[in-house]
C-alpha cells in the first residue's frame, strides 16, 4: 500500500481494527484525519478520539464502537476521492449511501461535513469517503 493517501490508510486501519475487533485504533494524525473523527463520533460510528502530542505530528487514537453482540458498529467505509482521482460534486448531486443509512464525508468550502450537513447548508464539494 503506498502511503500517498493517508485518508485511505486511515480508512483502511479503522477497517481492519474493526475485524479484529480490537478497541482502539492509532493512526498518524493530521488537520483531516481529526476532522474526520470528529464526524464519525458525531455520527456514532466511534465511541470517542483524541490527539496524543508525540515529537512528529502526533498520534490520533480511536475508541472503535460495538454493539451488544460485539459487532463493529462501522461495517465499511470506502474512499472516493483519491489524490489521482479527486471525486467532487454539486450540491445537488451529493449521493445518499444506502438510501440514507451511511453517510459520505464531504470537504466542502465550509469545512468538513456529512451529505445530510452539506445539502442542509447547500454546498458541494470533494467526496472523501463513505461510511456505513
Amino acid at each position: 500500500m503506498s502511503m500517498t493517501d493517508p485518508i485511505a490508510h486511515m480508512l483502511t486501519k479503522i477497517r481492519n481494527a474493526s475485524m479484529v475487533k480490537k478497541p482502539e485504533v492509532e493512526i498518524p494524525s493530521s488537520k483531516m484525519k481529526v476532522l474526520i473523527a470528529k464526524i464519525l463520533k458525531q455520527e456514532g460510528y466511534i465511541q470517542g478520539y483524541e490527539v496524543i502530542p508525540d515529537t512528529k505530528q502526533g498520534i490520533l487514537k480511536l475508541k472503535l464502537k460495538y454493539d451488544d453482540h460485539a459487532e463493529c458498529v462501522i461495517v465499511n467505509l470506502q474512499r472516493v476521492s483519491k489524490p489521482s482521482r479527486r471525486v467532487y460534486v454539486a450540491k445537488d448531486e451529493i449521493p445518499s449511501v444506502l438510501s440514507g443509512m451511511g453517510i459520505a464525508i464531504l470537504s466542502t468550502s465550509k469545512g468538513m461535513m456529512t451529505d445530510r450537513a452539506a445539502r442542509q447548508a447547500g454546498v458541494g464539494g470533494e467526496i472523501i469517503c463513505y461510511v456505513w
